[in-house]
């Protein structure tokens, strides 16, 4: 077992054979997912027209199915109701509940996700005992509500109101939600609400079922949306509503960090939940570019779209690889502590938040690349591609959500840097050091002996350590420059970020391929393809950085680090990685 820290790739030499994929599931792993993806080609594909329909009915009976093949319960723990398996199952349940159809991924994501686990992780045992045995049956569902029309990403600013009786015996609360998943057929409600002039949000859950007046939470129409359109979506109103004391969840004050930690495990869950959607939509345009004519030939023997079909695998390899890496450190951070003498829950809940920095990355990485690749579909299928008779239009509207929820990419891209500099400020991660290191490199000559590059994936792995010395020496002046203003830094901020998503994806897919498949495999093609690329990627980053906010000597000499760590002694044949990628995935 592993148990890295979050954010510690950055400094630490990762070894392959510490870093878990797809290769390495259990069979008891494979069941499960072969149980989910079976239930998924039967029950989903065959119908989704019904859910571009939007018949918000199917999208709750299909959620009854999976509730009764345990696919709702895969987190919660057997003693209230579920199947207790680890979190790399979790993860594994999700990718292949969601890909088939946007509007049920949301519906199983925010059920499984943030509607339930806010009570696993801060509920008392009666709230556990009550709860989340329905939850994981699926005889009621989830819903959880964090954003009001004014508190958005300021989630703490929000304005519902909640109020002691003058018995003391009950809340009263006032307020509005809006864009709630699962709204429409929800009856346990998760919601965050400020007690009298509290600064900070205090959590509570409800069945509505059991309220005195059902009116008290009412809800608006169904929102009709881009994409995901049988997700039921609507806003939620309080309307003087009581609830007795004991439905406060967690602690006064505390609703804001509940709902961070929810978040946490939402973005690594949509992740995950992107997955299978990449892989469908691949297939679907491979199929369509070698089954379409132009001059006489199928469209797949043409390089532009032999090209596309290569990045858009490399992108799904990169994405499948980031995602399965980040969720068994996860579970192996919680197998620590629970070694530790925590228990499951409090595990669970600091494991997660550990790998915060990750969950951040993954999000934005996984949901941008998926957005690319069903570009790259619609593309594919050309003017069909533009058409509801084809499955590319509503692949890419679904996908387009991703970006948004669980926090936008933007805020994710700057909470993943904002986290690790205060991890590094809290002394929980030493970025200081290595970024000393890095400073004294940049004064010394440098070497001009060629290196032995002749094992396999080092010259990949050297390359990744020099990427991880432009991120010290980048975010290191940065931080001495600005300081504790460094937050109001956002366009410097997105550059460190694109970096540091950069290298922990392309070192996440070169250590897959190191240990699981050899140097002419497509695998390896495909991580090589990718480093390629995030080179590229981070050198703009870097350069915009950097000119941002040195000058003279100091941004000649950084410059030049970028030139110096971003160098090849090999530089791989683009086009040849592409058509091997090509070759394979096309047939």
């Amino acid at each position: 077992m592993n148990t890295l820290k979050g954010g510690e790739f950055l400094i630490k030499p990762i070894e392959a054979k510490y870093v878990f994929s797809l290769e390495e599931l259990t069979e008891e792993q494979k069941m499960l997912r072969d149980s989910a993806k079976e239930f998924i080609d039967k029950k989903v594909v065959p119908n989704n027209e019904r859910f571009e329909k939007k018949d918000y009915a199917f999208t709750e009976e299909c959620m009854k199915e999976l509730g009764e093949l345990g696919l709702l319960g895969i987190a919660v723990p057997q003693e209230y109701g579920g199947l207790g398996m680890g979190f790399v199952s979790t993860m594994l349940a999700c990718d292949a509940t969601s890909g088939a159809n946007g509007s049920l991924a949301t519906a199983y994501g925010a059920h499984t996700g943030i509607g339930t686990l806010p009570i696993l992780f801060y509920g008392t045992e009666e709230q556990k005992q009550k709860y989340l045995p329905h939850l994981a049956a699926g005889t009621k569902f989830g819903a959880y509500c964090l954003t009001e029309p004014d508190a958005g990403s300021d989630a703490n600013s929000g304005k519902t109101k909640a109020r002691l009786s003058e018995d003391g015996k009950h809340y009263i609360i006032n307020g509005q939600k809006m864009w709630i998943s699962n709204a429409g057929f929800a009856d346990t409600f998760t919601f965050f609400a400020k007690i009298d002039d509290d600064k900070n949000l205090t959590g509570f859950v409800v069945n509505r079922s059991e309220l005195e007046q059902l009116e008290s939470l009412s809800l608006g129409e169904e929102e009709h949306k881009l994409g995901i359109r049988a997700s039921s979506t609507r806003q939620v109103f309080f309307n003087d509503m009581k609830i007795p004391v004991e439905n406060l969840l967690g602690e006064r004050n505390n609703g804001f960090k509940i709902a961070l930690n929810a978040l946490n495990v939402g973005r690594i869950k949509l992740a995950a939940a992107s997955l299978d959607g990449q892989r469908r939509i691949i297939q679907q345009a491979i199929q369509y570019s070698n089954e379409r004519k132009q001059f006489g030939v199928s469209i797949s023997t043409f390089g532009a779209i032999r090209k596309k079909v290569a990045e858009m695998a490399t992108l799904h390899f990169v994405s499948e690889s980031g995602t399965y890496r980040a969720a068994k450190n996860i579970e192996d951070k919680i197998a620590q502590f629970i070694e530790e003498g925590m228990t499951h829950q409090q595990a669970e809940l600091k494991g997660v938040e550990e790998f915060a920095v990750e969950c951040s990355i993954l999000k934005v990485f996984v949901s941008d690349a998926t957005q690319h690749i069903a570009d790259e579909g619609i593309q594919i299928y050309g003017g069909m591609g533009f058409s509801e008779d084809a499955p590319m239009e509503a692949a890419w509207r679904d996908s387009r959500i991703s970006r948004i929820y669980e926090g936008t990419n933007e805020i994710n891209r700057l909470l993943a840097v904002g986290m690790l500099i205060k991890r590094a400020m809290k002394g929980h991660l030493d970025l200081i050091s290595p970024a000393m290191e890095v400073g004294k490199e940049l004064m010394s000559i440098p070497s001009f002996e060629v290196p032995d590059y002749s094992e396999y994936m080092s010259e990949e792995k050297a390359i990744i350590a020099n990427l991880k010395k432009v991120f010290l020496m980048v975010s290191g002046a940065a931080l001495q420059k600005y300081m504790m203003d460094i937050e109001k830094q956002q366009h410097l901020l997105l550059n460190a970020s694109e970096i540091l998503n950069q290298i922990y994806m392309a070192e996440s897919a070169i250590l897959r391929a190191e240990k699981h498949f050899d140097t002419d495999s497509v695998e390896a093609a495909m991580a090589r393809l990718n480093l390629y690329h995030a080179v590229e990627k981070i050198i703009v980053a870097a350069k915009e950085g950097i000119i941002s906010f040195a000058e003279g000597d100091e941004q000649r000499m950084m410059l030049s680090g970028v030139r110096r760590f971003t160098k090849y002694t090999n530089y791989p044949n683009i086009v040849a990685l592409t058509e091997k990628i090509a070759s394979a995935k096309i047939g």
